[in-house]
């Protein structure tokens, strides 16, 4: 395993839904409320909080709560692309960058997410690379989850922790 790359990570997940709307689900704060997060608010770039079924945009400033945790975590970072078409990015984690796109391939639609910019002490390789791996994947999951079925897989309870799904 010496040469894998601590770096980075890349997930990919086939979703039926069309690409609109997934980019919506992943670029408004309706969208990712929906799936991913108790609670997104988006500044634009002269502080104004955008509205839910609003598309986020570069520059933006972002903060992020998750269920299952309690008001003090919380992610505070900013919007580095949002093109309003099939990809966004945006930094996480510390400095990490985490970009989003949605493309088809063949006859289904694929959503890619990669984190890179890792640090790659072994504190990181634990806390960040397997830590937020694990977690992407279930909340991709829980995309799908959401977009084909209805059913949100998170776990909403504070009495319950270190679940996968919160």
């Amino acid at each position: 395993m010496s040469d894998y790359n601590w770096a980075k990570f890349l997930l990919r997940i086939s979703v039926d839904a069309s690409v609109e709307t997934i980019y919506h689900a992943v670029a408004t704060q309706r969208g990712i409320e929906s799936w991913f997060l108790r609670s997104a608010e988006y500044f634009s770039v002269d502080h104004t909080l955008r509205t839910d079924n609003e598309f986020i945009q570069r520059g933006d400033h972002y903060t992020w709560m998750w269920h299952g945790y309690d008001d003090e975590t919380v992610e505070h970072n900013d919007i580095l692309e949002a093109n309003g078409e099939d990809m966004i990015s945006f930094v996480f984690a510390g400095n990490c960058i985490v970009t989003i796109t949605v493309g088809m391939l063949d006859t289904e639609t694929i959503v890619q997410l990669v984190q890179e910019n890792i640090p790659t002490g072994e504190e990181s390789r634990v806390s960040i690379h397997i830590g937020c791996m694990e977690g992407w994947t279930f909340y991709l999951a829980n995309l799908k989850s959401v977009l084909e079925g209805g059913i949100d897989l998170r776990n909403r309870n504070l009495n319950i922790g270190k679940v996968i799904n919160s």
